[in-house]
């Protein structure tokens, strides 16, 4: 089995057609002061930025980062680019995200060995750096625990293959907190029994695990901690769901009742999840009444949850609208549209939250005025603390028709400040106009052109 993972990669697409941002501390997330940060980049890393983190929160980290909008249409080019080449390799890809998917080498090379997977990734490696001017961390195992697991021991930029007869001797000094299913209450009861280490819960007992963790969960924690996970590599992704459901002895009609009972189910639900490792966009309930007719209702989220008070929340807002006087005779609780924890989730309210940001004009940061120089980070507000007026969003590709291509790196006050560069540029100078100018308007993403064997920064203009 074959992980792939982009390295950083929204925040990598921004600073391969954005000149001016490469080797800067880049965050790509909600640029309002209610958003969360979806990526940033190594640079702003080191500031200690991290995925989910408050946007506010960041921008205290480190003020002169770049904070930018996610641009879907940009980061959907680059993925599909990179999902046909995985299935160059085989034809059993599983796309995670946008930035992530498992392959099955054993298709095409049921008896591989380690030196022809390593080529075989290393050649993968080689074609997205050339296709996309980015890199990509790469992880090969047994299964998909071990080749996932593997691809995020050396990111960025870093292939790792884990041979069976080694799997052992590489996960077992890695923390509990690397085994999916193991969230910070798992693994606070494991450490609590002396189990801290992947290697320490694979030499622990299952008895002991199964009356702790219960028999799917404690028996799952053990066998992912040796290395076993039958989970198959499938090229179409099936609906999943989890749910939770009680039939009634008597029909209730007590709203306050079933409320309670909606709660306790989503709390199942919730566990149930978080020992998957998965979350889910779309909440229902399954209503059966007194005369057998049953109602589903069903929410999506703007973002994947495994909140137990998320899910109890929104099933009460879908049991408000249901008429419960006449009796209930079966409640349920479910969460579909599961995947596992992805980027993409946390960019899915961005425009509602830029948008909601934006009618208070207040809160809109002024631009620097117009330079003819190039400047830096210290120098030009990379996005306004909340979103820009009058549309324009920090980051956003746009065309202006006396300067060409580039990108809106501020605006408010009835301004836009744009730097006109793209990704075979050298870093572009900034202009400002008015937000209503009718000469700059909004354009699709700026187009990679491959240069095999370099990096983003050397290809010719």
């Amino acid at each position: 089995m074959l992980h792939l993972d982009l390295d950083a990669f929204f925040a990598a697409v921004e600073q391969r057609d954005k000149p001016s941002l490469r080797g800067k501390p880049v965050v790509v997330g909600g640029t309002g002061w209610r958003g969360v940060v979806a990526t940033a980049s190594y640079e702003a890393r080191v500031f200690g930025i991290g995925s989910a983190m408050p946007t506010q929160q960041a921008r205290r980290l480190c003020p002169n980062a770049a904070y930018l909008a996610g641009r879907f249409d940009a980061y959907r080019v680059v993925s599909e680019r990179v999902m046909e080449l995985a299935r160059e390799l085989s034809p059993l890809v599983e796309p995670m995200s946008l930035d992530e998917a498992y392959v099955d080498l054993t298709v095409e090379h049921p008896a591989i060995d380690v030196a022809e997977v390593t080529a075989i990734a290393e050649g993968f490696r080689a074609r997205v750096r050339a296709a996309t001017g980015l890199t990509i961390s790469v992880g090969v195992g047994a299964s998909k625990l071990v080749a996932k697991i593997a691809s995020d021991l050396r990111k960025p930029d870093a292939l790792v293959v884990v041979p069976p007869g080694e799997q052992a001797a590489v996960l077992g000094p890695l923390a509990i907190r690397t085994l999916p299913g193991v969230g910070a209450v798992t693994a606070e009861r494991l450490t609590r029994s002396g189990i801290r280490t992947i290697g320490d819960l694979a030499a622990a007992d299952e008895a002991e695990l199964v009356r702790s963790f219960g028999k799917a969960h404690g028996s799952g924690l053990l066998a992912f901690a040796r290395g076993i996970d039958p989970r198959p590599v499938v090229s179409e992704r099936e609906a999943k769901s989890v749910s939770a459901e009680e039939t009634f002895a008597t029909d209730l009609t007590d709203r306050g009742d079933l409320l309670e009972r909606a709660r306790r189910m989503a709390d199942r639900v919730a566990a149930r999840l978080a020992a998957s490792g998965v979350s889910g966009r779309t909440v229902t309930i399954k209503v059966r009444r007194y005369d057998f007719t049953t109602l589903n209702r069903s929410r999506t989220l703007t973002r994947a949850t495994s909140s137990a008070a998320e899910i109890s929340a929104r099933a009460a807002e879908l049991l408000a609208g249901v008429d419960v006087a006449d009796g209930v005779r079966l409640l349920g609780v479910g969460v579909s549209g599961l995947s596992e924890f992805s980027q993409t989730d946390l960019l899915a309210d961005l425009l509602a939250d830029e948008e909601a940001a934006a009618a208070d004009p207040a809160e809109v940061d002024g631009p620097a005025d117009a330079q003819e120089a190039p400047a830096t980070a210290s120098e030009q507000p990379y996005g306004p603390p909340a979103a820009a007026a009058a549309g324009w969003r920090p980051g956003q590709d746009v065309v202006h028709a006396e300067h060409g291509p580039g990108w809106v790196q501020g605006s408010g006050v009835g301004r836009v400040t744009v730097r006109f560069e793209g990704p075979h540029t050298a870093p572009g100078r900034i202009r400002t106009f008015t937000d209503d100018d009718p000469d700059l308007a909004a354009a699709p993403p700026p187009v990679f052109r491959a240069v095999s064997g370099a990096a983003p920064e050397e290809a010719t203009p």
